[in-house]
């Protein structure tokens, strides 16, 4: 037995924000482990996986890929469970819950309304998304807690009533606190946003969900999830030179595209995953996102094993070496599907525009750039998100910038730099890499999202104007950073983003071209070569961590009626238990229509927390095939055109029930459940499409919409916008019947 005062000394130790305490692996072997340092009583529990996964094996009779180990490892009942890949639900119990600040709102509302005193699950909230991009960090950090107040009083509040951790704003982008902090190897995690999966880095099964399904699990109810399939990525090889782990995942998109990942976890594996970080794992998980993958896995390795030594997390890691062969796949295990990546072959990749599945080579973007017509000045060049934000993208960044400050140059086009979490910040500031890459004409943006969600109060272009930027972001759809339909964007890793902008073009290839320095002379920038981590240790900077407190019963959470940011809920309407019949169609969508076609972020993120006034943005950025216009849709009783909410309202004015007729991946992008609330709030019933997005489509149905997919997709062209729909045989399935 481990002596109390020794294990107080470590609870001490732990609440007191010591990162960097090590722990013998003999000492683990006794001692429970706690899932993080903001929790010290809620515990690892690999026996419970490791007891899971034998008694599904048992029945399965088969090897196991990581992905089903996790999975399978976290069944409500893993004895009786129906399991079949791509068919049967699945009844999960999750280790936790990680929400955003624009979907905690609703999330946070929607737990409200279920009367329960306190989460059943460890619960995080983390404000990232409201921080807009404009002068720098310090300043636009101040405007956003200025602008927010009465959002981030509601966060704050109610974390503190019922048990939810906050991460004030300027503690970083929620999957980076995530991977520093909360995700470990074998954890199942889901988050109110797309990007969760960026946990796989370490790991873990993480998984991106809408605020609906977060109640759920901190409600204590079994999350259902469709039985995913497993697509395997073996990697061979090595990086090296300008390669990098982003070019991986961007060669994977260009392979699957952006549906081809959907309803399946990607799990790498092979020997090339070796000579990759765990920030570089991380990165190629969280941009699984952009492929429709449920989520992306790597197996515990040394490299995340040292991640989590350098993060004050040696406990965890001696833990997970006792339970090794539970966090890696078992051998000939079977993937449904199988894509062999030579990482000493692969080039680096640029993807875009306005789609991030569109790759090329670098080398060829200039060329393709020219014949497309796409503007190859680049305009713009920004690194940083939660995809490529780590201490070794911005070293890379920074090797590259300093080659460039050597031979008297800075960057042709504006440059901005996004940390990915306080602590990055701190470290890349004590260590020198912020001030290089402000020397060569970066500027630092807050720890936070900005434009990678649209927060970006661009001032260089006018609406409209055609432009190109890249980013090291994850995602380039139409308008998404700056609301421009002209900016063209292409995603890439962050050393080619400072490269490209140094040199201010697309027609730049840094493996062969040549610069010319201030001195007229011609130099090649070398392949940039960086810690993965820093020498010393991580510098946490300011404390941004908010602690609920044990008993949070009487605190008191503020929502004015008044308010034009926030709104509590009422219940929907109930279905009739009747057929629906004689529905008007809202809007027949043509091509792409993702999340953010549905509702719009930016300047829209502010009505995350009142339901009424985001609706007024419900779809106006999808296509009307029958004008081929953007918010313009026929009323169907007037005759008259006009904005998508305006026709919506008066339908439901009117009493009048109506669909949405959609096109391949209907909802693909963000996990904002607020894509299912508005039609719901507007009156919608039906959405009715080729194929959905897995998130999307959960979505739907959590909010009492009827999602339905065409049985021969050609079917989408017998449907007229002035057609009326009835979808009949409903009754059958009314309650009582």
């Amino acid at each position: 037995k481990i002596p109390v005062l020794m294990l107080s000394f470590f609870q001490h130790a732990l609440r007191s924000g010591i990162r960097r305490y090590h722990v013998s692996p003999a000492l683990c072997q006794r001692a429970k482990v706690a899932m993080s340092h903001f929790e010290p009583n809620e515990y690892i529990d690999y026996g419970k996986l490791e007891k899971n996964i034998n008694i599904v094996r048992k029945r399965l009779d088969r090897p196991l890929t990581l992905s089903e180990k996790i999975v399978y490892g976290h069944l409500d009942d893993p004895a009786k469970q129906e399991i079949e890949r791509g068919k049967t639900y699945l009844r999960l119990r999750p280790d936790r819950v990680a929400m955003q600040d624009a979907t905690a709102q609703m999330a946070m509302l929607q737990f409200i309304s279920s009367g329960l005193p306190k989460v059943a699950v460890p619960s995080t909230i983390h404000c990232d998304h409201l921080i807009e991009a404009q002068s720098g960090g310090e300043k636009d950090l101040r405007r956003a807690k200025d602008i927010n107040q009465e959002v981030y009083n509601f966060l704050a509040t109610a974390g503190a009533k019922y048990g939810v951790g906050f991460w004030k704003p300027g503690s970083g982008i929620i999957h980076q606190i995530i991977l520093e902090n909360y995700s470990y190897p074998g954890v199942m995690l889901i988050g109110t946003d797309s990007h969760t999966p960026n946990g796989g880095g370490l790991g873990g099964i993480c998984i991106g969900v809408g605020g609906a399904d977060a109640v759920d699990v901190m409600a204590g109810i079994p999350w259902e999830l469709k039985c995913p399939k497993v697509i395997g990525v073996k990697l061979t090889g090595k990086l090296s030179g300008w390669s990098s782990p982003k070019d991986v995942i961007l060669k994977v998109a260009g392979i699957l595209t952006v549906k081809g990942g959907t309803g399946a976890i990607i799990e790498y594996h092979g020997p090339g995953v070796d000579s990759i970080s765990c920030t570089g794992m991380a990165t190629i998980c969280n941009m699984g996102a952009e492929i429709g993958a449920t989520t992306s896995i790597f197996p515990y390795n040394t490299r995340m094993k040292k991640y989590l030594g350098k993060t004050g997390r040696a406990d965890i890691a001696a833990l997970a070496d006792e339970f090794q062969q539970h966090l890696v796949p078992d051998p000939g295990c079977q993937y449904d599907q199988v894509i062999e990546i030579n990482l000493s072959e692969l080039k680096p990749h640029i993807n875009g525009p306005f789609t991030p599945d569109l790759a090329h080579p670098v080398s060829d973007i200039g060329a393709v750039a020219e014949k497309e017509g796409w503007p190859v000045d680049i305009r713009v060049g920004l690194i940083g998100s939660c995809t490529n934000s780590s201490y070794e993208d911005m070293g890379r960044s920074a090797a590259v910038a300093k080659q460039a400050l050597a031979h008297g140059l800075k960057c042709k086009s504006k440059f901005t730099i996004t940390p990915g979490s306080e602590q990055i910040r701190a470290t890349i500031e004590r260590d020198g890499y912020a001030q290089i890459l402000r020397d060569v004409g970066g500027l630092v943006l807050a720890n936070a999202c900005g434009p990678c969600i649209g927060q970006w109060d661009r001032k260089d272009i006018k609406k409209g104007e055609k432009n190109t930027i890249v980013t090291s972001y994850n995602r380039n759809f139409t308008g998404r950073n700056d609301a421009n339909p002209e900016t063209h964007a292409f995603v890439t890793s962050p050393e080619i983003v400072t490269a490209l902008s140094i040199a201010g073009t697309l027609k730049f290839n840094p493996e062969t071209d040549y610069l010319t320095g201030a001195d007229g002379k011609k130099f090649k920038l070398e392949a940039p070569d960086a810690d993965e981590l820093p020498k010393l240790e991580f510098d946490p900077g300011q404390d941004t961590y908010q602690y609920p407190p044990k008993d949070g019963s009487g605190q008191h959470v503020d929502v004015s009626p008044t308010s034009q940011r926030l709104q509590l809920l009422e219940p929907f309407d109930k279905w009739d238990g009747k057929d629906l019949e004689d529905m008007l169609i809202l809007i027949k969508v043509k091509g792409k229509c993702t999340t953010d076609h549905i509702s719009a972020a930016g300047p829209w993120l502010k009505f995350r927390g009142h339901l009424d006034n985001i609706s007024n943005n419900l779809l106006i950025g999808a296509i009307n095939i029958e004008n081929g216009k953007a918010n313009s849709v026929r009323n169907a009783l007037t005759q008259e055109f006009g904005p998508v909410p305006d026709t919506a309202r008066y339908y439901k004015k009117m009493g009048i029930k109506w669909a949405v007729i959609g096109d391949e991946n209907y909802g693909e992008g963000s996990s904002r459940e607020h894509a299912a609330l508005e039609p719901r709030h507007l009156g919608g019933r039906v959405i009715i499409t080729k194929s959905f997005a897995r998130i999307h489509e959960t979505n739907l149905k959590k909010q009492g919409l009827l999602p339905l997919t065409f049985a021969d997709p050609a079917d989408y062209n017998k449907i007229h916008p002035v057609d009326k729909l009835s979808i009949v045989g409903l009754a059958d399935f009314a309650p009582g019947k």
